[in-house]
């Protein structure tokens, strides 16, 4: 038991930013194992959401690392910090807020709360998943994570609603748009119809592992207050970074 949780350990460590995906045989020979060895363990991850395959039949860090981070959030009561920054977030304007991320092409919710007047949002915490190029939390993950982007392509641009983007140019030119702004707007791309906003939340290292949205009827969020919306959701996802370590060095 011991040797089977040391030996995930390493695989785990085997992921880095300059190698974020590895095939079977690159795992083999970086752990200086038989890759029938190595088959069997990552195999036994992707399985439990650990790592996940993508079509190119390489490997990357699964969803279900980014949930236990979430966990841990919890124990170390960094969630406790980021709780109340959402809650106001909610309290300010009408609508409801998640905290996204990516998991094999689409976004999984892990956090969600609502205003007390806002009207009901169907997606549920660690089930609800919709494709990252129709809503803004995802398009945030796929902007500042390039290696998310082939996933979310290998199952197709296909039209949710009046305004999916279903051009693969198109879909570039926003997330490049994206990154540049430091937010994402999804105006009336996805089935629920609603029009959201999204920044990234950062690690201590920079990584963008999450996201934080706030969405709501398309009228009022486009309304008056849709400048200051956007800045509040921003604002909000670095106060959360920041909880998590980060540090914004100025330039």
């Amino acid at each position: 038991m011991i040797s089977s949780v040391e030996r995930i350990t390493k695989i785990l460590n085997l992921f880095t930013d300059s190698e974020p995906s590895l095939g079977n045989i690159e795992i083999a020979e970086k752990l200086g194992i038989h890759p029938s060895s190595a088959h069997h363990f990552v195999k036994s991850m992707c399985k439990e959401g650990i790592l996940i395959q993508g079509n190119d039949r390489k490997y990357r860090l699964g969803w279900k690392l980014l949930e236990w981070s979430n966990k841990v959030m919890y124990q170390q009561d960094i969630h406790s910090e980021a709780g109340p920054i959402i809650v106001n977030l909610v309290r300010q304007f009408k609508g409801t807020s998640h905290i996204g991320m990516f998991h094999e092409g689409e976004v999984r919710f892990v956090f969600k709360t609502t205003s007390p007047d806002a009207d009901v949002v169907p997606t549920f915490i660690g089930t609800t998943r919709r494709p990252a190029y129709s809503t803004s939390s995802g398009k945030v993950l796929l902007a500042f994570n390039p290696s998310f982007i082939q996933p979310t392509l290998a199952k197709g641009l296909l039209k949710q609603s009046t305004n999916t983007i279903t051009s693969v140019t198109k879909l570039y030119a926003e997330l490049k748009k994206i990154k540049q702004q430091g937010y994402a707007i999804s105006d009336d791309e996805n089935d629920f119809g609603l029009y959201g906003v999204a920044a990234p939340i950062k690690s201590y290292n920079g990584q963008v592992i999450a996201s934080l949205n706030f969405v709501g009827e398309p009228n009022y969020m486009k309304g008056k207050e849709n400048k200051l919306i956007i800045q509040s959701v921003v604002r909000s996802a670095q106060a959360i970074s920041k909880q998590l370590g980060y540090i914004s060095l100025p330039y």
